[in-house]
């Protein structure tokens, strides 16, 4: 049952301020450059370089301390931490003898056999292939279309330090992000609209697709899920209550969409059931926001404020393979929320915690990185962090272009930075504080035009004690450990 703009209206009404914010992150802010969660005014600048670990007002500040540079030029880490470089493309090799594919992106990590991790890990690769250095190797079974450079592979890491790899998925295209699923697999997207022919493609292009992490046999002769749509997809999540699906979708012209996917009446989700089903199965729909007012909201950048609560009706996709026309470009003005960048995506506290990475001329308003939480029980959106647009972003420390997200067992979440200049990996607490946890050091440009590759895949291993992250070019996974503890909750 939806809810109606009716419905909304008088619930906030009731409410006065609006529905509660719950959950581990409470109503994030960011600093610096963001809008504080009390009033809407810019926050000041957090310097994390500076003092003991202690707030002047006797609170703990959060974080780690300075990051300190590291003498071989890769990641910068807080004192006590550590990192190992479990994969980098062109170096080490899968155990089939192929070197580790580049471009790495969207990760899980599943508990394996004997205190092994298992790490699914995406490989934004496209175009033609044959110009790609390092696609997915074409193993036999496991591809799709063997004109296309992208894929999966699996990190096999033991707790001994040996790490191997082999390929879960090939045959792809533009892996960008995904999700990991209740039951243990990993669901990799195409950001990608490819149709036949384009770079040679013998298949058309934009699906998702699932990956066993355990079960190699389970992966052969890999079928898209096409009940999930063909778009650019970015990332999706599994609300393992009620078995609906969540997608973003990185596109404009116009900007993309927030996806629900409801299934079928009877079915039941499990290992390898997503690719049993028919091509129309279940129902996908788009997000349609509307404010306490009862005001349709045409996009989300048009939030400013941490705090505000949208309400959340589902409009119907009508063509989900996007036989004729792009799935976004079904839509007229009114009938859906877009908004720019809809990237990574996490479940987490009951509900799809949403990245919209930046916006700028394509949308109403223009920022640097958004953070929402979807509430399926109240059918809410509501703004959890907002950074404003980087007026410098060649300075350390300050922040834009958040892209993968997870969240942390030690409170809050934890963001991989994707934007201009300086590229971190960011701790936010549900305070609204900000800090720093690594720095991309690997220089691709000059001393004097330096150029850093974006963090990705972030994510911590089950048993919490490692945050795994790649840099996405030339393509290094790492494995980062060191003195974790739970960061200070607001006062």
């Amino acid at each position: 049952m939806s809810l109606t703009r009716r419905d909304f209206t008088r619930q906030t009404a009731l409410t006065g301020a609006g529905v509660a914010l719950t959950g581990v992150v409470g109503a994030l802010a960011t600093a610096p450059g963001a809008l504080a969660a009390e009033d809407g005014a810019v926050g000041e600048s957090h310097d994390d370089t500076e003092g003991e670990g202690q707030a002047s007002h006797g609170q703990r500040e959060p974080g780690y301390g300075p990051l300190i540079p590291d003498p071989d030029g890769i990641l910068a880490l807080p004192a006590g931490f550590s990192y190992r470089v479990l994969a980098r493309s062109g170096v080490t090799r899968l155990e089939s003898g192929e070197f580790t594919p580049g471009k790495h992106d969207g990760t899980a990590t599943f508990e394996g056999p004997r205190g092994v991790t298992l790490l699914v890990v995406n490989h934004e690769l496209k175009g033609v292939r044959s110009s790609v250095e390092h696609p997915v190797p074409l193993t036999e079974g496991l591809v799709y279309d063997p004109a296309a450079p992208g894929g999966c592979t699996v990190v096999e890491s033991h707790r001994s330090g040996e790490v191997a790899q082999w390929v879960g998925i090939a045959g792809t295209v533009q892996n960008c992000a995904g999700g990991s699923t209740p039951w243990g697999t990993w669901l990799t997207c195409e950001e990608t609209e490819d149709r036949v022919g384009k770079n040679g493609a013998a298949k058309d292009h934009g699906y998702v697709f699932e990956v066993d992490p355990c079960d190699r046999r389970a992966n052969q002769d890999p079928k898209p899920v096409k009940a999930l749509g063909r778009y650019a997809h970015e990332a999706v999540v599994v609300d393992p209550k009620r078995g609906h699906l969540y997608l973003t979708e990185d596109a404009d012209t116009p900007n993309g969409l927030l996806y629900r996917w409801v299934p079928p009446h009877g079915f039941k989700h499990g290992r390898g059931r997503l690719r049993t089903l028919a091509d129309d199965a279940g129902v996908l729909q788009a997000a349609t926001c509307y404010d306490s007012g009862g005001r349709f909201v045409d996009d989300l950048s048009r939030a400013t404020r941490i705090g505000t609560v949208y309400g959340v009706d589902w409009t119907e996709v009508p063509d989900r393979d996007a036989r004729t026309v792009s799935v976004r470009k079904q839509f007229g003005a009114g009938e859906v929320t877009r908004g720019r960048k809809l990237e990574g995506m996490w479940w987490g506290d009951g509900g799809a915690y949403v990245v919209s990475s930046y916006a700028r001329d394509e949308s109403p308003l223009q920022h640097d990185g958004q953070v929402w939480f979807y509430d399926p029980r109240r059918r809410t959106l509501t703004l959890k962090v907002r950074f404003g647009v980087n007026p410098d972003p060649s300075r350390d420390g300050a922040y834009d272009g958040p892209d993968n997200i997870t969240v942390s067992p030690y409170g809050g979440l934890i963001l991989a930075e994707d934007g201009e200049g300086v590229q971190h990996l960011i701790g936010a607490t549900d305070s609204g504080r900000t800090y720093p946890i690594a720095r991309n050091e690997l220089n691709l440009g000059t001393a004097e035009d330096p150029g850093y590759s974006e963090f990705a895949g972030v994510v911590f291993s089950p048993d919490g004690r490692t945050l795994y992250a790649s840099i996405q070019t030339p393509g290094i996974m790492l494995a980062i450990t060191g003195p974790w503890k739970r960061q200070p909750r607001r006062p």
